[in-house]
């Protein structure tokens, strides 16, 4: 995460400021430049190396372009006065001068703050305390007042180097949020004190680089509550948001990456019931539930809820949820799943919220949505990429995938012709392996198992041109529904029962085109190497999107000025 650094000015004197990372977009979308004129709404001050450190919390912008005011120096310490003193009015504009500074990995270091510790008060008798976003390992002595937004439950490890027990709670004030976990003691200390959705007075726990491998919460920083570490509840808790969300629609979570925590906001289209899976990895029995949302953008997700989430979930069909860090997988398409680090809030009290509610009422719950799973291939393949899209003759003049690595890219061209022989093969449903007939049954040998009837899988070739030439792409299952419209299991029952009816699904499938996402690799086959082209996604043409994106490359151009 990039901090910008900033100087700012009165016309008299200039000091060092940077701005919290809630501000970076003022900078990046060039709200703020050199000379820019701004309120400066709100702030608190750390001392670094001996010079005060503004960090500015809130920003309004008056001027974006103006000249410069003054000939301001540097501001110099009080005489006689090195004491904090907290500031309570709103200041007067200052011009701003932003600067890109370090990245998120090298943090700027901060020492002690200006303003009092925790067990002091200022004048007017309220404890002082430091908004999330000031919070660095430089800092000694600081207060948080904060709103527990999630607590997971006790977890336990057992390694080498011994057992342990942890917890871990998302903390947020109206300038950020920040992940705090307790090991052991701490566990014993703290677990019962804290409560999800109350606010406390947090201090006395330590500073550390957020480990990004275990943390996805917003803040380069991350707090490790110890057994003396001082929790005090709030009563007035009015100024203290209930949580924040960062929306991102059901239709865009294609460009959302594997693995990724995101927020999310739709109704409950459908609830399924509470179903037990044996876990690969553990080879434990886990519950799960199912549930389908839908949102304005058109789309619809499935969203999966595990264990006591899955069995207490009580919300009723066409229920607003709104759902915080859920976890992003491509399983069969995109799909949404809980994690311990993810919550979520039923028919909440905010803008989006009502503003669902009031469109599926009047329009939403009679118009139909398009599956993430009709959009794409499963498996963690790459993103068609418009703007790199390559002709079928490029791909092979540039011998992609001729190498010992895989070569990935886009490709938009029309299906010429589908082998018709072999579209799919008889599956097992809980592998996905080939089983064979034996009886009346059909054996997996992986499983060592046997089923009534197999769950047919597409697999098959076609032929795919453009202007410059022609390709044999390879198949799997999604890819099939796209370009067949229904699953494997209806395609091979048409062609057992009528065979003229199954011509005439594959004819129609021929002449349409698409957007590919493929890959491309090296196959050895009877002595001989060949490249495959597998797909990895496949999209129907949008053809509004397509004019639109030639419109902005046409008004790019040189020869549009």
């Amino acid at each position: 995460m990039d901090r910008y650094r900033v100087i700012v000015s009165d016309g008299v004197n200039f000091l060092q400021s940077m701005l919290a990372t809630q501000l970076n977009h003022l900078v990046e979308e060039e709200q703020v430049l050199k000379h820019s004129i701004a309120v400066i709404e709100k702030f608190t001050c750390n001392l670094v190396q001996g010079k005060k450190l503004l960090i500015i919390l809130a920003l309004r912008v008056l001027h974006k372009e103006a000249e410069k005011i003054g000939s301001p120096a540097a501001l110099q310490p009080r005489a006689g006065g090195s004491g904090p003193s907290v500031e309570t009015e709103t200041p007067t504009p200052a011009a701003t001068t932003p600067a890109p500074s370090t990245s998120a990995t090298t943090p700027t270091p901060m020492a002690a703050p200006l303003q009092p510790a925790k067990t002091q008060a200022s004048r007017s008798g309220r404890m002082v305390t430091y908004p999330i976003e000031s919070l660095s390992p430089y800092m000694n002595n600081w207060t948080i007042k904060a709103r527990v937004a999630q607590k997971t439950d006790v977890r336990t490890w057992s390694n080498q180097r011994g057992e342990g027990k942890l917890f871990s709670v998302t903390l947020l004030d109206d300038s950020g949020e920040i992940r705090a976990t307790g090991f052991n003691a701490a566990v014993d200390a703290l677990f019962e004190r804290i409560q999800e959705g109350k606010v406390y007075y947090i201090s006395k726990a330590k500073v550390n680089l957020a480990k990004k491998k275990f943390n996805n919460v917003n803040n380069e920083y991350e707090l490790t509550l110890e057994r003396n570490t001082e929790v005090v509840e709030c009563t007035d808790d009015a100024d203290v948001p209930a949580v924040k969300f960062s929306f991102v629609p059901i239709a865009g979570l294609e460009g959302v990456a594997k693995d990724s925590l995101c927020d999310i906001i739709g109704i409950v289209k459908d609830i399924a019931d509470v179903t037990t899976i044996t876990s690969k990895a553990t080879n434990r029995e886990m519950t799960k539930r199912e549930l389908t949302m839908v949102d304005t953008s058109g789309f619809s997700v499935r969203l999966t809820l595990w264990g006591k989430q899955a069995e207490q979930f009580s919300a009723d069909v066409n229920s607003v949820i709104a759902f915080k860090s859920v976890k992003v997988g491509d399983f069969q398409g995109r799909t949404l799943s809980m994690s311990s680090a993810s919550s979520f809030y039923v028919d909440p009290d905010i803008p989006e919220a009502h503003h669902l509610r009031g469109w599926y009422d009047a329009t939403g719950n009679e118009q139909s949505y398009q599956s993430h799973t009709n959009a794409m291939q499963s498996g963690g393949g790459p993103n068609f990429d418009r703007a790199e899209i390559l002709s079928l003759n490029e791909v092979k003049t540039r011998e992609l995938g001729m190498s010992d690595r895989v070569d990935n890219f886009s490709s938009r061209a029309t299906i010429a012709h589908i082998k018709a022989e072999n579209v799919a093969y008889p599956a097992c449903p809980t592998c996905n392996k080939k089983v064979l007939p034996m009886g009346d049954s059909w054996r997996c040998e992986k499983c060592d198992t046997s089923h009534p009837k197999p769950e047919y899988r597409y697999v098959f070739s076609m032929a795919v041109a453009d202007y410059s030439g022609q390709a044999w792409f390879q198949a799997f299952n999604e890819i099939g529904r796209v370009v067949f419209g229904m699953s494997a299991d209806e395609l091979v029952d048409i062609k057992e029962r009528d065979d003229a009816k199954f011509n005439q699904v594959l004819d129609k499938a021929i002449g349409t085109a698409y957007n590919f996402a493929c890959r491309a690799r090296q196959d050895n086959y009877n002595d001989q190497t060949r490249i495959r082209y597998g797909i990895s996604r496949i999209l129907p043409l949008d053809y509004r999107e397509e004019a639109t994106y030639l419109a902005n490359l046409l008004l790019r151009s040189e020869w549009s000025r």
